[in-house]
């Protein structure tokens, strides 16, 4: 298609020179997550060989090789040409508009994540004082990242941004860093289950609109599922596609099995596509995952032409992305202070109003509004008792946080070259990148470092096994395992093949909320019935689910509950509580 393309072939072992084979293990806690991490698609590709890659967009056959792609491209046009993008541009313009309307607030905000620091971000927008109090030494939440004593780069999750994550388009747009984003050939690479080594890859042109980009990438591709099973998975999409928002909230009481078995789907569905997206999505195995969470990432990336492409950010979290972030807030007139740990909220007694944050320490911040953008499990944790007969404060007790482990391992050369994401299709991993490959700061022409995403861990989530117990060496040797069979002629298990030079561990056992069948119901409204408190944080009622987008979302959706509130305007309502909790 014109772009600038060259095929890499794997570096042969260096002789001569042994390897100290190191580790580090991290364990994150309530209040340090993991991976926001979105999705793969019910798409699917030919099947080729890994060190070969896929065809030209004017050539559809299935016996073509795969290309490396080894560039960046530019960002796609048509992202910001979605009526969920104009959406989000609308609502930031909103805010900087209530500039000026009513006087100026000190806005309280308990979480240093990206719904913290969205919601700062657009309440200075809006002409307040927001303070930001994080109880880590490090920005970041579930996108928090620290280097090692070798100075690498240890990331709680392998974060991917989409173009179907409008809010977050917007945000980068705003804070003038377009450029920092990598985006990658838009395209899907799949491991094959029964084809050792070999991946399948489809591939939308650049030229085609949605849907029929989608349609090209599975109708060119037929290693996966066979033509009647294709059409035996799209028939069911219909009603989404005409329904959109209402009918896919209205399938969130039934899991991926149930909705499969309504409506008379084959089994190898789920085994081929499902269970991948499903682990993806959020790190949980399909019989237990909300269909909502899978039709939500389908609509719109059928319905956005590049909803579906693929960026990373092009080195760590907290400089590239939260830095930003915070500094626009702080050259404001705002505050954003880490190792500022919550000791509990307090409250009136008899309003229930909130009166100031205790910290650990033993200091209280004070203000006049406040913002809570901790994750649930810690929230609950934190709520003062008077609220707790609260249905609206009560239902919280149908949410949790769904466990994940990120894995780093540093191999002593380069692995097969690939500069995207993978979906691996194994029973452990979820998705890896090549960082070496796929991000700027993490350059390396010698040796590879992948990241990996192990789930589900937790045998709630759907594991045999409870691998967040386990040490950090059960892991690594457990994850060295799949990679054997993802890349037999280069990684052996035993060591006998690419040398491990390190390893790092990361824990969270408390992600992004678990998106079990039900739960939509219970996530409260970012407005709460206490007058001087709102709420953010990605398990809060928005569109986007658990993900980096949903949070950056949910933090301004906070700010907009308290701008309108502090202009005098009628702020959006609190949502009502189901009947259980009434």
């Amino acid at each position: 298609g014109g772009r600038r393309t060259r095929r890499r072939r794997a570096f042969a072992p260096k002789e001569g020179k042994s390897h100290q084979h190191t580790n580090t293990t991290m364990v994150v806690g309530l209040s340090a997550p993991a991976m926001s991490a979105l999705s793969s698609r019910a798409a699917v590709g030919q099947r080729v060989r890994a060190r070969v890659a896929v065809p030209s967009a004017t050539s559809p056959s299935s016996r073509r090789p795969l290309r490396v792609v080894a560039e960046d491209f530019p960002q796609p046009a048509q992202i910001k040409n979605t009526d969920n993008y104009r959406d989000g541009e609308a609502l930031s313009k909103k805010l900087k508009e209530l500039k000026g309307m009513g006087e100026k607030k000190k806005v309280v905000i308990v979480g240093g994540g990206l719904s913290g620091l969205a919601c700062a971000k657009y309440l200075v927008d809006a002409g307040h004082e927001p303070i930001v109090l994080e109880g880590r030494d490090v920005l970041g939440g579930k996108v928090s990242a620290w280097k090692d004593k070798d100075g690498d780069w240890i990331e709680t999750g392998l974060h991917i941004f989409f173009g179907a994550y409008p809010n977050m388009m917007n945000l980068f747009k705003e804070l003038g860093i377009e450029d920092r984003l990598q985006w990658k050939e838009h395209a899907m690479t799949f491991a094959m289950q029964d084809y050792p080594g070999e991946f399948t890859k489809f591939y939308f042109p650049p030229n085609l609109p949605a849907p029929f980009n989608m349609a090209y990438a599975i109708l060119t591709n037929d290693k996966m599922l066979t033509w009647t099973e294709k059409l035996r998975t799209g028939i069911p999409l219909v009603p989404m596609l005409l329904g959109g928002q209402e009918y896919i909230n209205a399938q969130d009481e039934l899991s991926v099995q149930q909705w499969m078995k309504k409506n008379f789907m084959p089994e190898r569905v789920r085994e081929e596509l499902f269970i991948a997206m499903g682990k993806a999505l959020d790190f949980i195995d399909s019989d237990k995952l909300s269909m909502t969470v899978i039709l939500t990432a389908m609509n719109r990336f059928i319905n956005e032409t590049h909803g579906s492409k693929t960026a990373f950010l092009d080195g760590n979290q907290p400089d590239r992305l939260c830095g930003p972030m915070a500094r626009h807030a702080t050259d404001r007139g705002g505050e954003v202070r880490t190792k500022a740990g919550l000791k509990r909220i307090l409250v009136d007694e008899t309003t229930g109003d909130v009166t100031g944050m205790e910290l650990i320490g033993g200091e209280v911040v004070t203000g006049d509004h406040y913002v809570s953008a901790m994750p649930v499990d810690a929230l609950k944790l934190l709520l003062p008792d008077v609220w707790k007969p609260d249905p609206f404060f009560k239902q919280l007790e149908e949410l949790e946080g769904i466990p994940v482990i990120n894995v780093h391992i540093w191999f002593d050369r380069k692995l097969r070259p690939y500069d995207g994401l993978v979906f691996s299709r194994s029973p452990l991993l979820s998705v890896y990148a090549d960082m070496s490959e796929c991000c700027k700061e993490y350059a390396s022409g010698d040796a590879s470092m992948l990241e990996l995403v192990f789930a589900p861990c937790s045998k709630e989530a759907g594991s045999d096994v409870n691998w967040i117990g386990k040490s950090d060496e059960e892991i690594v040797q457990a994850t060295l395992g799949e990679l054997e069979r993802l890349f037999p002629d280069e990684i052996a298990a035993d060591g006998s093949k690419a040398k491990v030079v390190k390893h790092a561990v990361v824990k969270t056992p408390r992600s992004v909320y678990a998106a079990v069948p039900g739960r939509n119901k219970f996530r409260p409204s970012q407005n709460t019935p206490v007058k001087n408190f709102t709420l953010a944080g990605d398990f809060t009622n928005q569109k986007f689910l658990g993900s980096m987008e949903g949070a950056v979302l949910s933090g301004k959706l906070a700010a907009e509950v308290v701008a309108d509130k502090m202009a005098g305007r009628e702020a959006k309502p609190v949502k009502e509580v189901v009947a259980r909790y009434r």
